[in-house]
């Protein structure tokens, strides 16, 4: 396939809208305003797409490959811009990059086949896979490039096109990958839209849209399955976690606390299978609270863009009111700032690496998904105790345990109610394993070989074994039609 130079992204004649630095909190450019009104053209054009792209798998992968390729040579271009518009280390950036590009390559690779149907009667039955068509995909802003691919990747690979909306908050970068990405794929393929609400809502509720698959929060994520059912589409949501990590008894603290903290911490706490509630045995409580306060106290925070920053901003200006709410109502019923607490006295949405202990089990900050740099750690008398606290939430995306008895703390992780458990260790995923909450935590399946077919439709095709041969005499038996 011919390789060509990068297509820009639909254009509006609509308005405009900033892109601010959260380092700053100041507009550094702007990204067009899509009215919902255009999305029709875009869907049909879409539509037209799909019907080449679907009849050629050994093309599609051809152009995917090729596709994995161009995101990696562009890395210097798009790991700057994602810095800006998101706040996130510069390394960071870059392994969201490479994590982009590997999956475009593993999906690239995966084919659905087919598998005979073995039922003892004389009919050969094959259940082969076909594309839904245009599907929709809307992405959050804590990881732009990387949760555009793990929904993009599947599906282009599947056969079907994709009309994805990223963030307001992070439409540049996703733009610049969309951009990138056309120099390998036929022209609507993949199109990136972006805008304000609701232009989201109608693409979630556009007719002609097979599947919708959403990245964000519960509130959200039920209006964009309400939107779907209007023309019965599929959805896949991933709709957020608060994932606790149990520590047992026989935990070494100091050797586990750095990784503990990194799964608190990891992009300022804005991962939705981020650790965001510890619990340590009573024993053990002020060791696993002064380790990670030690930790909170020294590393380094500032513009992702400087090479000495290992943590970055909060995205925006209402997530940073989120976070400082509930920590404010934490420590207004009782909680203990070990370490930070607070906003810092500087430009943009800077958030101290916060440490609560003594808090309230009921606090929001225990039982909701606070989304950014404040762990509370809890303290318990009994393991049944710690497991009880951990699954009383609505969430259920992942959860961990940490311990020296591997087999013991395997038993403990069996009991926790997420769709991932994790044992020393926490949000480490294989492109080839499945990703799934349960609870509020979402619908269906993404990741490895279950997000691919969810992209696709079983098809079913009945032949019999031996050849029908026609008889004159089959001409006089009565036909219930002609009843």
């Amino acid at each position: 396939m011919p390789t060509r130079q990068p297509r820009r992204a639909p254009e509006t004649d609509g308005g405009r809208f900033a892109v601010l630095d959260p380092a700053t909190g100041e507009a550094f450019d702007e990204a067009p305003d899509q009215r919902p009104d255009e999305l029709d053209a875009i869907v049909d054009r879409a539509h037209e797409a799909w019907r080449g792209w679907r009849a050629d798998p050994v093309a599609r992968t051809t152009a995917l490959l090729a596709a994995a390729d161009a995101v990696e040579a562009a890395g210097a271009d798009l790991a700057p811009l994602l810095t800006r518009e998101q706040g996130k280390p510069l390394a960071e950036s870059y392994a969201e990059i490479a994590r982009t590009a590997a999956r475009l390559r593993y999906f690239a690779e995966l084919d659905p086949g087919s598998r005979p149907i073995t039922d003892g009667r004389p009919v050969r039955g094959e259940i082969r896979w076909r594309s839904l068509g245009p599907v929709a995909a809307i992405v959050p802003w804590n990881f732009p490039l990387q949760l555009a691919s793990a929904k993009f990747a599947p599906a282009l690979a599947a056969g079907n096109t994709m009309v994805l909306k990223p963030s307001p908050f992070t439409p540049l970068a996703t733009r610049l990958l969309g951009s990138v990405i056309s120099t390998a794929l036929p022209p609507d393929v993949l199109t990136i839209v972006t805008g304000r609400e609701p232009l989201g809502a109608r693409l979630a509720s556009h007719p002609g849209i097979r599947h919708v698959t959403f990245t964000g929060s519960i509130p959200t994520g039920r209006a964009v399955a309400e939107g779907a059912a209007a023309s019965l589409a599929r959805v896949t949501l991933e709709l957020g976690g608060n994932d606790a990590a149990i520590l047992l008894e026989d935990v070494d603290v100091e050797r586990i606390a750095d990784r503990l903290f990194w799964a608190a911490f990891r992009n300022c706490g804005q991962v939705c299978m981020a650790v965001k509630r510890v619990y340590a045995p009573a024993r053990l409580y002020s060791r696993v609270v002064d380790a990670l306060a030690q930790r909170a106290k020294t590393v380094v925070v500032g513009a992702g863009l400087d090479p000495g920053s290992r943590l970055g901003p909060v995205n925006n200006a209402p997530q940073l009111a989120r976070i400082e709410r509930y920590t404010a109502q934490a420590m207004a019923a009782g909680a203990r700032a070990v370490a930070g607490g607070h906003r810092l006295d500087r430009r943009g949405y800077f958030f101290a690496p916060t440490i609560l202990a003594d808090v309230p089990p009921e606090s929001p900050v225990v039982m909701e998904e606070q989304f950014g740099p404040v762990l509370p750690v809890l303290p318990y008398g009994s393991l049944d105790e710690a497991i009880e606290a951990a699954n009383n939430t609505g969430f259920g995306l992942g959860g961990s345990v940490w311990g020296t008895d591997l087999d013991r703390a395997e038993a403990v992780a069996d009991r926790l109610e997420c769709g991932t458990a994790w044992i020393n260790h926490h949000a480490e995923l294989s492109l080839a394993q499945p990703f799934a909450g349960i609870k509020e935590s979402g619908v269906g399946v993404a990741g490895g070989p279950w997000g691919f077919y969810g992209n696709l439709r079983p098809f079913v095709v009945h032949r019999p074994e031996v050849a029908l041969v026609h008889r004159p005499e089959e001409a006089l038996v009565h036909r219930p039609e002609e009843a």
